[in-house]
């Protein structure tokens, strides 16, 4: 089990391809009909050492403001890490169930950047877990961040294998929809910027939004426009389509 998960209500989940796993509320105990799957994958790579506290505090906002959301009990939060390797800090756990104060000093920092095996890993398992809640007849959206301060480095899986995987989750019609969001982080390189940019748009996600450094106030609307994000998409779940007011900035 990870890290937060809650031995209790939570089992290991095996993905179709066999290349990860992960872990999922068990279905018997949810207790709405509906849930918005939310995942979080974070740049835990050896550059992001510097605003560290920073961006573990953003991921706390995060879990605070939606824990405080009038969905709140609608929501599902799978939350990992990459760097040389993956790590899952947590599996989809009901926002409820979250205390945000758990996520401090959250993330291990050290290695590279393994950006395309945390994309995998994430569709992978929103694919699988949505499947499985929808064949119980929950309906069920999602929306997936990727947090990242630099480019691909270090990934078992290459780049048509990251493009695939976002492309399969939103044809097997596990999901209601599915909104992906990469969210660049101290670039301040006009390279980095450009390869993120060149990235998001080879693997498919609908947004890109980058920011040129990773101060408190930064990560902070970073944190803010997540959780809007999240609210949005929530809100659209039943309606048949992605929610249309997705924050499109930071609004700085």
């Amino acid at each position: 089990m990870s890290r937060l998960d809650n031995l209790d209500e939570m089992s290991t989940q095996q993905v179709g391809t066999g290349s990860f796993g992960f872990t999922a509320t068990n279905l018997d105990v949810l207790g709405a009909t509906e849930y918005t799957l939310v995942g979080l994958a974070v740049d835990a790579s050896s550059s992001v050492y510097e605003f560290e506290s920073d961006l573990n505090s953003a991921i706390g906002a995060i879990v605070e403001s939606c824990v405080h959301s009038p969905r709140c009990d609608n929501l599902m939060l799978r939350l990992s890490q990459f760097s040389s390797n993956l790590q899952e800090i947590h599996g989809f756990k009901m926002l409820s169930s979250c205390n945000p104060g758990d996520y401090n000093g959250i993330l291990d920092v050290r290695g590279a950047t393994a950006l395309n095996d945390a994309v995998v890993d994430m569709c992978d398992s929103m694919s699988n877990y949505g499947s499985s809640l929808t064949k119980q007849d929950f309906d069920v959206n999602g929306i997936l961040f990727v947090v990242t301060d630099g480019d691909e480095n270090n990934s078992s899986h290459g780049l048509e294998s990251a493009k695939k995987a976002i492309q399969d989750i939103r044809r097997n019609e596990s999901l209601e929809s599915l909104i992906t969001i990469l969210l660049g982080v101290n670039i301040d390189s006009t390279y980095v910027k450009q390869k993120l940019d060149d990235y998001h748009q080879q693997i498919g996600f609908d947004q890109f939004i980058s920011v040129g450094d990773a101060s408190p106030k930064t990560l902070a609307k970073l944190a803010e426009f997540v959780s809007k994000s999240i609210s949005s998409q929530s809100q659209a779940l039943g309606t048949g389509g992605p929610s249309q007011a997705i924050p499109t900035s930071l609004g700085i």
